[in-house]
């Protein structure tokens, strides 16, 4: 027997999942429904399938092809011109049908015995058959009244409630004899329920109703949809699983990880080749399909989730549906009935309302709210720069792809011929990311110089020396180990002005790149002595015999994270004893939770060696955190104290570059010493240039983004500045310890507040509006000060996430606490009436 397979419909109340899918291809248990019929076929002996099509029809065919991978013979029916109806897409293919056949719905799910309704159609020798069902509420189904011989008497399609007669409905599952179709005109629009039947009614043909036992839904709308998940994951009905089930109600495919800590409660499913990140908690009826990322911490109450899908850390999402390639945020919230469309992004904290809808390829920024259905408009472009360079998720928004085009937006801005460094850490994604950019940058004819796995300081170093338009260092982010960080340098080893950033976006978004002619095309040269060239600027800024009298000891952690490490040779060779852990560069990137292991690791090294100091430096070379003769830590804002003080020492009246928010014991140091401080704004851009714009500057950064000495380089250089604690030490005849002892006693507390993007702009200038101007300092956020003294609260906002950093700086412990309370309590009390007027607005 053959079955016709009708799978022409759109599914308009299933919409958006059926924007880019016709309706029997979306997923139930990550198998499209048609393929759950299919399977329900063969579970009959019924294998060979014509299958009508209509909306999107090459979906269907590119999946199923020929048929032979799920054991049936499939042929496929396209209407081209117009939609024939339920009827007259099977008269249209009536020389196919020569024997009795079976039609089927493409947008049900049912377990029905066909078997056993077939022989019911040959026993009757009924001309129609249809298999009828049994449901609570027939309002939304065709009604079907028999009479005691279950032949067919009456019928209505989808009547109103006054017109209900039977609680026994039309499944859409007919078996039909070939004489039947006679009945319908050819290339004409016709219907089941509303032509055929009647007609067969009116001539007296023979035509009973089957009421089947078993299963049945309409996967009709959203709600339904979800309710047919749900079903199969409690056996309610009888439908095959992809996957193994490995423990009792967990289907779970191969090569997928899921992490010890994640705790998955029963029933669910988790498809092929996923990540389930630490401490994710995936409640009962959750189905996951293949190819799927989720962040740690991230909580998963009964969705639906689409092949690859990509869920942030700490992402919230409650019985809703996130179709194809839809990416969602950290700590994003999707509610309940909500549905994302494919190929979509949900920023960080923004949250989706009960039941709304999102159309495909739609962007949510970061920290929105939205409250309405998003239909309209095309994916929002967004900056390719943050506060610090290109950064994303490696593999997944910073993809070969991507780097190869904004390495030609990159060129492009340059002239042709031009030459530009490359250089990496020396991890294989970075690895990856440099070839592509190497291949963009190439393809519009600019010249490659590959400094290859590099510590940053290095290729800064030697970058003014080179005679090149500029440099690019791609490495693993430093605060972020899932993250690439890309920065963009110029002839001077500077981070690049943002006028030039937005050239690069604007080739970017315009892709308005050129395209060299082949003989035009890159070349990539391997420049020879490059670490020679930092060696020898490294050694003129320091007294060498110093050192080597010193004798000094010095433990050095890498945190297995710098490339090109130089400093273990160079002290050696001036004669001090460098003990070097975790060099290996083989290791992952060091979690924060390893990176405090190791620095606890580095402590207890230096109490047993008896060492002068210790030092943990990563981020490829530009940060670190010191350890005093005793194991204690020195970080942060007292690292930036101790730093500006041995500075000023040894260079009096010198000038020292700090952020907008480093503590006042910096400007309670200078004054010491007769010296000089610039704050500037709070990103390393702004330190760098600000270092090589003012004269007699020793010393610039903080004990967060590292610090510059700018004779040196203008970047950041941890190697360097442990070089230059051991001669300033000897010549000081200090040690740590007694360095920090004599620092003053500056209490400095930091506190985060959530705050919508939308919503920054009118916090920074509600505070502006609200206190004296004399009193405010707007270098960076707005900082209000208190005029008799060095005390002040800063309140600055996040470059890059929906939030804002309140800092809190004075000698008086219980002024700084009360001023932080009072801020957190007002900026918080804003941000809720804020969000409420939008929301009353909406």
């Amino acid at each position: 027997m053959r079955a016709v397979l009708m799978a022409g419909g759109s599914g308009t109340r299933l919409r958006p999942l059926t924007c880019d899918l016709p309706k029997p291809m979306v997923p139930i248990l990550n198998r499209p429904i048609a393929e759950h019929i299919i399977n329900l076929l063969k579970r009959h002996q019924i294998t060979e399938v014509v299958a009508t099509l209509h909306y999107l029809p090459d979906v269907m065919r590119d999946y199923f092809q020929d048929g032979s991978d799920f054991g049936v013979q499939m042929t496929y029916a396209v209407e081209e011109d117009q939609p024939l109806g339920t009827a007259g897409c099977v008269k249209n293919i009536a020389e196919l049908l020569d024997d009795t056949f079976l039609v089927i719905s493409g947008d049900s799910i049912t377990d029905f015995d066909l078997t056993a309704a077939i022989e019911y159609h040959k026993q009757k020798k009924s001309k129609a058959t249809l298999v009828l069902t049994r449901v609570p509420n027939p309002v939304e189904f065709g009604v079907v009244i028999t009479d005691e011989e279950s032949r067919i008497r009456r019928f209505l399609e989808k009547p109103s409630t006054s017109e209900i007669f039977s609680d026994t409905v039309n499944t859409g599952t007919y078996i039909l004899e070939p004489e039947v179709l006679e009945y319908l005109p050819a290339n004409q629009e016709s219907d089941f329920s509303k032509d055929l039947f009647p007609l067969l009614l009116e001539k007296n043909e023979p035509m009973y109703g089957y009421i089947a036992e078993g299963y049945w839904f309409d996967v009709g709308h959203l709600d339904a949809y979800r309710e047919a998940q749900y079903d199969g994951l409690y056996h309610k009905v009888k439908l095959d699983f992809d996957y193994n089930e490995v423990s009792p109600g967990l289907w779970v495919g191969q090569n997928t990880f899921i992490d010890p800590a994640a705790k998955i409660d029963t029933p669910a499913v988790i498809g092929d080749n996923c990540r389930i990140g630490a401490r994710v908690h995936i409640e009962a009826g959750t189905v996951i399909g293949d190819n799927i990322t989720i962040g740690s911490d991230a909580n998963l109450k009964r969705p639906i989730v689409w092949n690859g899908a990509i869920l942030g850390e700490e992402a919230q999402l409650t019985a809703c549906v996130i179709c194809r390639g839809t990416r969602v945020d950290r700590r994003a919230h999707i509610l309940e009935g909500a549905v994302v469309g494919s190929l979509s992004t949900v920023g960080e904290e923004a949250q989706i309302s009960p039941f709304v809808r999102v159309w495909p390829s739609k962007k949510i920024e970061s920290g929105a709210i939205l409250n309405i259905n998003l239909i309209w408009g095309n994916t929002a472009q967004r900056n390719l720069f943050g506060q610090r360079g290109v950064q994303g998720l490696a593999n997944i928004d910073i993809t070969p792809e991507f780097a190869v085009k904004l390495g030609s937006a990159y060129g492009s801005t340059l002239k042709p011929g031009s030459r530009v460094t490359v250089s990496r850490d020396q991890r294989n994604v970075s690895r990856m990311v440099t070839r592509s950019l190497i291949a963009g940058l190439m393809s519009v004819g600019i010249e490659i110089q590959n400094l290859d796995a590099t510590a940053i300081p290095i290729a800064r170093t030697v970058i003014p020396t080179m005679s090149v338009s500029g440099g690019i260092h791609v490495r693993m982010h430093p605060d972020r180990p899932d993250y690439i960080l890309i920065e963009f340098m110029d002839a001077k080893g500077i981070n690049i002005t943002k006028s030039a950033e937005k050239k690069i976006e604007g080739a970017y978004f315009k892709e308005d790149m050129r395209r060299a002619q082949i003989h035009e095309i890159g070349d990539v040269a391997y420049p020879s002595q490059v670490m020679d060239r930092y060696c020898t600027a490294f050694e003129k800024l320091l007294h060498i015999d110093t050192i080597r009298n010193s004798r000094a000891k010095v433990v050095i952690d890498y945190v297995y994270a710098v490339s090109g490490a130089v400093l273990p040779q160079m002290l050696d060779k001036f004669g001090a004893d460098a003990v070097v852990l975790n060099a290996s560069l083989n290791k992952t990137t060091a979690s924060a939770i390893e990176r405090e292991a190791l620095l606890t690791q580095l402590g207890q090294v230096v109490e047993v060696l008896k060492a002068n100091f210790g030092v943990q430096i990563s981020a490829n070379g530009e940060q670190l955190i010191l350890v005093d003769e005793s194991g204690i830590p020195i970080r942060g804002e007292m690292l930036t104290a101790l730093m500006v003080d041995m500075m000023l020492t040894a260079h009096p009246r010198g000038t020292v570059v700090v952020p907008v928010n480093a503590s006042s014991a910096v400007e309670q140091i200078a004054r010491r010493h007769d010296g000089k401080v610039i704050r500037t704004k709070a990103n390393p851009t702004a330190l760098m240039e600000t270092c090589q714009k003012n004269s007699n500057v020793v010393l610039g950064g903080n004990g967060d983004t590292g610090f510059i000495v700018p004779q040196l380089h203008p970047g950041f250089d941890a190697m360097f500045c442990a070089a230059k604690l051991i001669e300033m030490l000897t010549i000081q005849e200090r040690s740590l310890a007694s360095v920090r002892s004599e620092l003053p006693r500056v209490v400095h507390k930091t506190y985060t507040v959530r705050c919508p993007w939308t919503v920054k702009g009118a916090l920074m200038r509600h505070l502006v509006e609200t206190h004296p101007a004399e009193n405010l300092e707007l270098i960076d956020g707005v900082k209000i000060c208190q005029p008799y003294d060095d005390s002040w609260v800063l309140v600055l906002p996040d470059a890059s996430e929906p939030v804002v950093h309140l800092y809190a700086n004075a000698n008086d412990r219980d002024w700084v606490d009360e001023s932080l309370r009072q801020y957190r309590a007002r900026v918080q009390a804003f941000v809720e009436t804020e969000v409420e007027q939008a929301l009353g607005e909406v």
